[in-house]
């Protein structure tokens, strides 16, 4: 496994978001380093069982410490809270705002490492990408004094798919959305775009 990240790196990681103490996925500010968690964007675990386990130590000691990896996040999000990160891929999670930094990010630390993607966050990531018209990280203008936006799993077609679409045909089946408790599907529910509405009234699997 990587080594840990140190904490004497949160300053380089401050420098590359502008010298703003900031969370990229949240789109928040905040007071003090006190109230951020060092986030990394590829989770250790997850880099180790797509290849890393198989680098040598100073690859590894070097990614654990690679800022294209590391950004800032809120406690609640980088831990395992309800909603948050906790070493899921792209497939499994994706940030409520910057998720075309986010997306364009993980793939360019996969291809700098070598790092293998299963096809579920690989077909998510590439719907991501096709609605974007920037990849840029974008830097919000909130104060510490406003909520970051409550962060939900399942809010576009691309996370919809990747949730319910158990066995990767690109199709939401009407017995993959009982399994999961999403039926009936609306016209405005994100797995809708995947699911086949035969009489047009809006409504899938009632």
């Amino acid at each position: 496994m990587p080594t840990p990240t140190p904490q004497s790196i949160e300053p380089r990681i401050i420098e590359t978001l502008g010298g703003r103490i900031y969370s990229p996925y949240e789109g928040r500010h905040f007071r003090s380093r006190r109230d951020t968690d060092i986030e990394h964007i590829i989770a250790v675990s997850e880099a180790h069982d797509s290849g890393l386990c198989n680098a040598d130590p100073a690859t590894r000691a070097r990614f654990a410490q690679d800022l294209l990896n590391l950004t800032l996040a809120s406690p609640e999000i980088n831990r395992c809270g309800r909603g948050g990160k906790c070493g899921f891929d792209a497939a499994e999670w994706l940030p409520p705002r910057n998720r075309c930094w986010f997306a364009a990010r993980i793939i360019d630390i996969r291809r700098k490492y070598t790092l293998t993607i299963d096809h579920r966050e690989a077909q998510v990531l590439e719907q991501v990408l096709s609605r974007c018209t920037t990849r840029a990280m974008i830097l919000y203008r909130l104060t510490t004094s406003q909520a970051p936006p409550a962060p939900r799993q399942i809010t576009t077609p691309a996370a919809a798919l990747a949730r319910f679409d158990d066995n990767d045909n690109g199709y939401i089946s009407c017995a993959e959305a009982r399994h999961h408790r999403i039926a009936p599907v609306h016209r405005d529910h994100p797995a809708y775009p995947f699911m086949n509405d035969a009489d047009g009234d809006g409504v899938v699997c009632e």
